[in-house]
């Protein structure tokens, strides 16, 4: 065994060292994930038209198969984050993508409606545990000034598997049918599982807190920082213990700080979701065809990847909460000049309002991801980022349910996302009351010094 220097905690060991080609290898496989992850999500939308096509299926029918997908999100979240801080970030991972990789092919094979509802939930456990454990990870190994810029590139993969699903869905369905775009959604995650068993480390920050073998850790601290001839003693960062338990994410320091997290997810997301489900059926309203209607849809998407890349950097330079703040509000205004842009048909102002939309509001939610990752400390990482994920999942099913509501009510486009703006400004002012907070944390760790 290596001869050990003296002692250093582990979050110092990693901002003292170059980034190395094993952190990067980490960043990379997690994109992977959240990339395949991306790719599911968007091609279930694509797979309704022949569904309802080939077993006589109403639009009402096909409401559960994406509700069970998305309760299976947030089921999945709930479950599979302490348990992460339980036993660890890699098991969870890729017991994950197993799952959901099995769960998808056997949804291929399915010949009833219900047979399908039940896997797609399955799927959506899987899914639901993967992403925030992708999150955690990539936290975990990266050093503090780029962590927020790390984090979002990775999270990144989530957007861009979205687009290539919509994009591969629509010219595949075709040739292979919905079979064929199930079986090609299990089969990626499943080809991934050799590669992160044998090349994905577990957090070097979890091993240490939880007192793994030495020569594990030491092989680990090898692997990221090659270029030592001697390998450190680490020892777990101040403030963070042993024990591992929901309630920490409610105890004294953290709760307030917890509900504005939620808060955010289930705002941010309620927008999000409700674009993502309804902006087709808005723009043929208002007499755009569905050709155009895709496009808009994807410059949401370019504008959430360029928007998380930029807020990322930015998070890494300025006060985070301060930056997401500013996105948030940018993002409401942009959704009231898209509401513009649809009554006046505008297609410029339409096309420029919906990439700021993607910007502030999908850039933000994966700059809000970054933000709960450094928020909590390791030993309830897992769970802060999986619980705040399930919380905004609500959201998602809300958004989806609102808009058709919305629509019923006859309102204008102008009216319905200068409302959908209210949601963006009570995040951008939940994250101001989390900077106070944290203001005012700093202080009093000050004063008591």
């Amino acid at each position: 065994m290596s001869q050990h220097q003296a002692r250093t905690d582990v979050q110092s060991f990693i901002d003292q060292i170059p980034l190395s080609k094993t952190q990067k290898l980490i960043v990379w496989l997690c994109f992977l994930i959240v990339a395949i992850d991306g790719f599911d999500t968007a091609a279930v939308g694509f797979i309704a038209p022949a569904l309802r096509a080939e077993w006589g299926l109403t639009a009402g029918d096909l409401a559960p198969l994406f509700g069970a997908g998305l309760f299976g999100l947030m089921a999945g979240a709930v479950i599979f984050g302490p348990l992460a801080d339980k036993i660890g970030r890699k098991p969870i991972l890729v017991g994950s993508v197993i799952l959901f990789g099995v769960a998808s092919l056997v949804a291929a094979y399915t010949q009833d409606l219900t047979s399908l509802i039940i896997w797609r939930f399955i799927t959506g456990l899987g899914l639901g545990g993967a992403m925030p454990n992708a999150i955690t990870l990539t936290s975990e190994y990266s050093p503090s000034h780029r962590r927020s810029s790390l984090v979002t590139l990775m999270f990144c993969g989530f957007t861009i598997g979205s687009a290539l699903g919509g994009i591969a869905s629509a010219q595949l369905l075709p040739s292979i049918g919905w079979e064929g775009i199930l079986l090609i959604g299990g089969i990626l995650p499943l080809l991934t599982v050799p590669f992160l068993y044998v090349l994905l480390p577990e957090s070097l920050r979890f091993m240490v807190l939880k007192k793994h073998a030495q020569e594990k850790i030491d092989r680990v601290v090898k692997r990221i920082a090659p270029h030592l001839k001697q390998v450190p003693q680490l020892e777990p960062t101040i403030n963070e213990t042993h024990n591992v338990g929901i309630k920490e994410l409610f105890s004294r320091q953290y709760a307030l700080g917890t509900f504005l997290i939620w808060f955010t997810f289930f705002m941010s997301l309620l927008i999000i979701y409700m674009i993502s489900s309804w902006m087709p059926t808005l723009l043929t309203n208002e007499g755009f065809n569905l050709v155009n209607a895709s496009w808009l849809t994807s410059i949401f998407q370019i504008g959430g990847t360029i928007g998380a890349i930029a807020i990322g950097l930015f998070m890494d330079k300025a006060d985070p909460a301060k930056v997401l703040s500013v996105a948030y509000v940018l993002g409401g205004i942009f959704l009231v000049c898209l509401g513009m842009g649809i009554e006046q048909a505008n297609m410029v102002l339409l096309m420029l309002a919906m990439f700021g939309v993607g910007v502030g509001i999908s850039g933000s939610q994966v700059g809000v991801n970054a933000f709960t990752s450094s928020f909590y400390p390791t030993h309830c990482r897992a769970t802060g980022v999986s619980w705040a994920n399930a919380a905004g999942r609500s959201g998602s099913v809300i958004g989806s349910i609102i808009g058709g509501w919305l629509m019923s009510l006859n309102l204008s486009s102008l009216e319905i996302m200068s409302l959908l703006a209210v949601p963006a400004i009570c995040a951008a002012i939940a994250l101001f009351m989390l900077k106070r907070m944290k203001e005012k944390q700093v202080k009093a760790q000050f004063a008591s010094v």
